[in-house]
């Protein structure tokens, strides 16, 4: 598939052809096929080999370059990206790769199933001691069905096929193994929440890295 993209660029880059003719598709499939391919091999490699690297960090410092790569996405879809961060410095500790893909994960959901010309909010809730990073769309509401299995493998109850449905896997093991949890709440008629939840540390704890 990488080779197909490959030619397939070489032809556009040509300017024999256009982005949006049939060589433009296949170059965009195998694109896709390909994060797909690689999306997934990460995550087993990630669910067999365990969290390896969890330090303290500030929530801000993610949101900010989530929200970056966010915004081009949401951009491109038509959406329009809401980012509500914590007030003052919250810390929580956490493989910060592992956490980003997670996140990345219910952003790219959202702007899947968001309706088009409607909003995507990245919002950071904090409490004494738990800090929750929520993705909310306005995709009209859950389907019908018990919602935690939309965290299952390869769950897709959508007529939206595209993909391999393990996204919100991944994202459950990711809070899991961060010593959180994930949820979700349906917005019945607008859209529905999901949340990481996660332990808060003291700011203090920076200092020790």
């Amino acid at each position: 598939m990488i080779q197909t993209a490959l030619v397939a660029f070489e032809v556009v880059k040509s300017g024999n052809v256009g982005v949006g003719g049939s060589t433009g598709t296949v170059l965009k499939r195998s694109l896709l096929n390909a994060r797909d391919l690689i999306g997934r091999s990460l995550a087993e490699v990630r669910l067999t080999q365990g969290i390896q690297n969890r330090k303290p960090f500030l929530v801000t410092e993610l949101i900010e370059e989530l929200a970056a790569a966010a915004t081009l996405l949401a951009d491109a879809n038509g959406i329009t990206l809401t980012v509500v961060p914590p007030d003052g410095a919250v810390a929580i500790e956490a493989d910060r790769q592992v956490l980003a893909a997670a996140v990345t994960n219910l952003l790219q959901n959202a702007f899947k199933f968001t309706r088009p010309r409607t909003a995507v909010t990245l919002r950071v809730r904090a409490s004494a001691d738990r800090v929750s990073i929520e993705v909310e769309d306005e995709c009209g509401g859950l389907p019908a069905g018990n919602a935690t299995d939309l965290f299952r493998p390869f769950e897709q109850r959508s007529t939206d096929r595209t993909g391999l449905g393990l996204g919100l896997a991944f994202s459950r093991w990711a809070a899991e193994a961060n010593q959180g949890r994930i949820s979700t709440r349906n917005l019945p008629g607008k859209g529905c929440v999901f949340a990481i939840d996660l332990p808060r540390c003291p700011v203090s704890a920076l200092a020790m890295v």
